[in-house]
């Protein structure tokens, strides 16, 4: 069978799964109905050997490109709309590779209530590029913005285990180290975020501050502090780390610095008033402080702790 079409691709692979907004796309744009609550909006792109790898299942790699997004509309406090695709196949893609990504990504618009409303798509001479724009409403956006000090710091879950997935991905000799159970949590959580939808009202009633970490508990937490205005100071200690994860760092201690650093958690960070109890299974881990300067980060005797670099960065 040969491949298909740029006109297959739309009418026989993205327009059954998309909402009623795309129009069977069959048009240049959505129609989106006029909503009461604030419309937010952000997109993520994608990139083969950047954020993923090429060989990944298809289904796994649709469904991260969406939770990225999605995890970006959970901690501003927002609920799914829809969602807009780009995409860019290298010269080698096939039918069954399309179909694959398709129907992973059709199963998380379902489970999210975020249907396909439109996009494009286009060959490239580079690796897979995907770009995700998702739209969202919330009944009170929740800023980066206005974090307080006294405001108690708290995270959504587990830190770290997408970072040390990507490091068993990468290092043969710490996977056969490791227990099956703890290999395939860590590297499942690194092809599979779980965007914390579930706590977006909670946020938009409670938050002071919030966003998604993508690049790194310690420096997405920085990039918060600057934005406020405010500084921070992290009881490390008190960071919470999966069952796999404190396996992983009991064979290599220097695993604690890549599990605060490193990117891929799509946990929420977020500052509130010490009073206001966040929903299970979010953890305290400190406070924010006046000042400028960049968030201190102590250990279990209050001792600082200094990283080599407090995030991922792409440049």
């Amino acid at each position: 069978m040969p491949r298909y079409s740029e006109d297959d691709i739309i009418a026989r692979v993205f327009a059954p799964i998309a909402g009623a907004a795309a129009l069977g796309l069959k048009d240049d744009a959505a129609l989106l109905a006029p909503e009461s609550a604030p419309l937010v909006v952000t997109t993520d792109m994608l990139v083969a050997g950047v954020h993923f790898f090429a060989d990944d299942d298809p289904s796994l790699i649709a469904k991260k490109a969406l939770r990225v997004n999605l995890s970006d509309l959970a901690a501003k406090g927002a609920e799914p709309i829809g969602f807009l695709l780009a995409l860019a196949l290298p010269h080698d893609w096939t039918n069954a590779w399309l179909d694959a990504f398709a129907a992973g990504l059709a199963e998380d618009a379902r489970a999210y209530g975020a249907p396909l409303i439109g996009g494009d798509t286009g060959a490239t001479p580079g690796p897979l590029t995907i770009s995700i724009t998702a739209l969202g409403r919330a009944r009170r956006f929740v800023p980066r913005t206005g974090a307080k000090p006294g405001d108690a710091i708290f995270v959504s879950g587990p830190i770290g285990d997408a970072a040390l997935g990507l490091a068993v991905r990468r290092d043969p000799a710490l996977a056969t180290r490791l227990s099956a159970s703890a290999r395939d949590h860590l590297i499942g959580r690194y092809l599979l975020p779980q965007p914390r939808l579930d706590i977006a009202p909670w946020l938009a009633a409670n938050a002071s501050a919030a966003m998604d970490i993508s690049d790194g508990l310690a420096g997405d937490l920085a990039k918060l502090c600057r934005a406020s205005g405010v500084s921070a100071a992290v009881d490390l200690a008190s960071v919470p780390l999966s069952a796999a994860a404190r396996e992983a760092m009991a064979i290599d201690p220097t695993l604690f610095e890549t599990a605060i650093t490193g990117g891929d958690d799509y946990e929420i960070i977020i500052a509130c008033a010490s009073g206001a109890g966040p929903p299970a299974p979010a953890c305290r881990i400190g406070e924010i402080v006046a000042g400028d300067a960049p968030p201190s980060f102590l250990d279990a005797q209050g001792k600082p702790v200094f990283f080599k670099k407090l995030s991922f960065q792409h440049f």
